[in-house]
């Protein structure tokens, strides 16, 4: 009976550590689930500027980059900064964004998918591209 005694002894401190770790797992996953859906509800109302303020006036190319404006087959900027729920679901579907006829849309998306770290509108379109749950 000492024999398993001895036995019983060493996995009780493995059973609590064990438990421990569950318990502190099942808080992580409580205070970042709250994270997550503000997250999402944060890319429903960002925005991202086209051109960024650095660049503001410019036209965009069908390859997305900025040009002089007034260059020829490039678009001129939308009026107002893209949603990022727009930018979003015309990224899923393959459509366009909102009143934007095809290859505008096409040369908008374009601008944003070359977004850089530092550059306005980087965070929204960074945000977009987290997974979904």
């Amino acid at each position: 009976m000492s024999d398993e005694a001895d036995h019983d002894q060493p996995t009780q401190p493995g059973r609590r550590r064990a438990l421990r770790l569950g318990a502190t797992g099942a808080v992580a996953v409580v205070s970042i689930r709250p994270a997550m859906a503000q997250a999402y509800g944060s890319v429903l109302t960002c925005e991202i500027p086209v051109p960024d303020a650095g660049r503001a006036g410019g036209y965009i190319d069908k390859a997305g980059k900025v040009m002089p404006a007034g260059t020829k087959g490039a678009f001129a900027p939308p009026g107002r900064p893209l949603k990022g729920e727009d930018v979003r679901r015309a990224l899923a579907s393959g459509g366009n964004l909102p009143g934007v006829d095809y290859e505008r849309s096409r040369a908008y998306l374009k601008y944003v998918q070359n977004l850089r770290s530092g550059t306005t509108g980087f965070t929204c379109f960074a945000s977009l591209q987290m997974p979904r749950r």
